[in-house]
């Protein structure tokens, strides 16, 4: 056991690159999930979402709710048919769990004063060969798409390291 101390810093190297970067997004920033906010703007401000990414809503209780619909309810501001419906409490954290186009509408009757929101999620790219990469000395910082390794890739590094030792 005393041969797999040094390779701790590799371990630890590796958890910290498995670890999965999301982003939380508040929508409207500080002025919420409310009428009178352009939520066009505020999507093309804060392109591109990824997937992994969460979007919270923040809305009065009782005046406003998120609901996900399809792009014909949402160009239609009618949610009838709603994928997902949340009013309850005061805020609602929704994660971009596929590389899709989602759509959410305020059905209090806002959504006709612009109270609706289209978002794109993409996936996350694959981080780059380190063979592909430019030589540098200079620190470099790690992009997003490295947050496309996964701990299962990190645990098998590992394992595959621990079998040499």
């Amino acid at each position: 056991m005393a041969m797999a101390t040094p390779l701790l810093p590799l371990l630890l190297l590796l958890l910290t690159l498995a670890t999965v970067s999301a982003d939380k997004f508040t929508v409207g920033d500080s002025k919420g999930w409310n009428p009178g906010v352009n939520y066009t703007v505020w999507e093309k401000k804060n392109r591109p979402f990824h997937v992994g990414d969460w979007l919270v809503f923040y809305y009065q209780e009782g005046m406003a709710d998120v609901v996900e619909v399809d792009e014909v309810a949402y160009n239609k501001c009618d949610a009838s048919n709603p994928i997902t419906n949340y009013s309850k409490g005061r805020s609602f954290a929704f994660e971009l769990n596929h590389s899709q186009m989602y759509y959410f509408i305020c059905s209090y009757g806002y959504c006709y004063q612009g109270m609706k929101l289209a978002i794109k999620a993409e996936p996350l790219t694959p981080p780059s060969s380190p063979l592909s990469q430019k030589t540098s000395s200079a620190p470099s910082i790690v992009p997003r798409s490295a947050a496309a390794v996964t701990l299962a890739s990190a645990a098998a590094a590992l394992t595959a390291l621990l079998r040499l030792v």
